[in-house]
């Protein structure tokens, strides 16, 4: 026969073990809902902190782009004014953009809507808007004499190599990086 204390004990310890379990269903059930709260947050946090970035790369673009107007004055841009301001100006394209260094092309796609002008050459297009047209032609005399000499290109003009040797050199670019 089994020894009474034995029983006694293995019978105490049964209903501990049980009721350490029933209490800890709730503490499991709480710490679980806590858990689920916690990962909830840290993805909220990761959201916000996401946001936050775009923000900030947003603003530094906008202020980036836009030049503080104490230091110098903007100028808009309009294909139809340059349109306009050429007409007035009696000129065609080829002669803006002998003017202006760039090529008939370029003169074509501002006034076009293809394409706007950097701020160099805006600059270059609202200084023609003061002068007046003798000036001007004496500017075109000049321009075209010296056209004659040999001179180095304009910023902003392509090079007129034949496009095979302008092949080559993209090939032989990329064949460096490799």
């Amino acid at each position: 026969m089994a020894n009474i204390g034995t029983l006694l004990k293995s019978e105490i310890a049964r209903l501990c073990r049980r009721e350490i379990r029933a209490e800890l269903r709730s503490v499991k059930k709480v710490s679980a809902a806590h858990r689920r709260h916690i990962a909830a947050l840290k993805r909220q946090i990761a959201a916000l902190e996401r946001k936050a970035g775009m923000l900030v790369r947003q603003s530094a673009r906008t202020a980036e782009a836009v030049p503080s107007s104490s230091t110098e004055t903007t100028a808009r841009f309009q294909a139809r004014g340059l349109r306009s301001l050429r007409k007035r100006l009696g000129i065609s394209q080829a002669q803006l953009a002998k003017l202006l260094g760039v090529s008939g092309l370029t003169v074509y796609n501002w006034e076009s809507g293809k394409a706007s002008p950097r701020k160099e050459r805006l600059a270059a297009i609202v200084a023609l808007r003061s002068i007046g047209k003798r000036e001007l032609q004496e500017r075109l005399e000049g321009a075209s004499k010296s056209a004659g000499k040999k001179t180095a290109r304009a910023p902003g003009v392509r090079s007129k190599r034949a496009p095979a040797v302008r092949k080559r050199a993209v090939r032989a670019k990329r064949a460096k990086r490799a």
